[in-house]
């Protein structure tokens, strides 16, 4: 963990919990927007890092991943009075929001890291710590997108498509809980499977002409202090 306590490290991990908060409050924004006005008395329409505070994904997940020896970035959680919304396509849409925003903020840093907008120097032997910190968010980004979008309780994804499954299958998934990401961390732990998830996002990197090999060394650097 020693080599992950740097000023970059820092920075990711404050970047990090800037773009929670923007995940955060697009769920309870367009839960607003859905009927849900509950939400606006939670403090959850201000970027509030507090207010997103969660004990599972805020502290005990992170905790477990460090453990684990990955990297202990925090997450958050919304609650939103799912019985105020108009419709379970409004149920969806909220929970769609979340990862719509980490693509939103993935679009904009690919478009400034990107080699065709001339702020960074692809070939450059040494980057800058301030093109490593975008490199690294990029990645992170996108990163939670599909990770997000994973159908399985309690990720985004499920949420998604929750409204529309029936009352049995919803009572089974969501008898899952928190197990859901133990069983999404042991899928992932298989090769197979896993790579098919990296592939993923670096087809994703590169469709939008983003070198992810340079952005995965940049984040291998940022986060874990080397780049391999």
């Amino acid at each position: 963990m020693a080599n992950r306590l740097t000023p970059l490290f820092g920075a990711v991990l404050i970047c990090w919990m800037f773009s929670v908060c923007i995940h955060e409050f697009a769920h309870a924004l367009v839960a607003y927007l859905g009927g849900d006005k509950s939400v606006k008395d939670k403090g959850y329409l201000h970027f509030n890092i507090f207010a997103f505070v969660h004990p599972v994904s805020s502290i005990l997940v992170p905790a477990i991943f460090l453990m684990l020896g990955g990297v202990p970035l925090p997450g958050g959680a919304v609650y939103i009075d799912e019985t105020s919304l108009r419709s379970r396509n409004w149920s969806a849409l909220v929970s769609a929001a979340g990862p719509a925003s980490n693509f939103i903020l993935f679009l904009i840093l690919a478009a400034i890291v990107h080699p065709r907008t001339g702020v960074v120097d692809p070939n450059a032997i040494q980057q800058p710590m301030w093109v490593m910190l975008l490199c690294a968010m990029t990645v992170l980004q996108i990163f939670s997108v599909f990770f997000n979008l994973i159908p399985i309780p309690p990720l985004d994804g499920y949420g998604m498509i929750e409204p529309y499954l029936t009352p049995d299958a919803r009572h089974r998934a969501n008898a899952l809980g928190w197990k859901g990401l133990i069983i999404l961390y042991l899928a992932l732990s298989f090769e197979p499977i896993r790579r098919i998830f990296m592939d993923s996002i670096n087809t994703t990197l590169d469709v939008f002409g983003i070198p992810f090999e340079n952005s995965w060394r940049y984040f291998n650097y940022a986060l874990f202090g080397s780049s391999g």
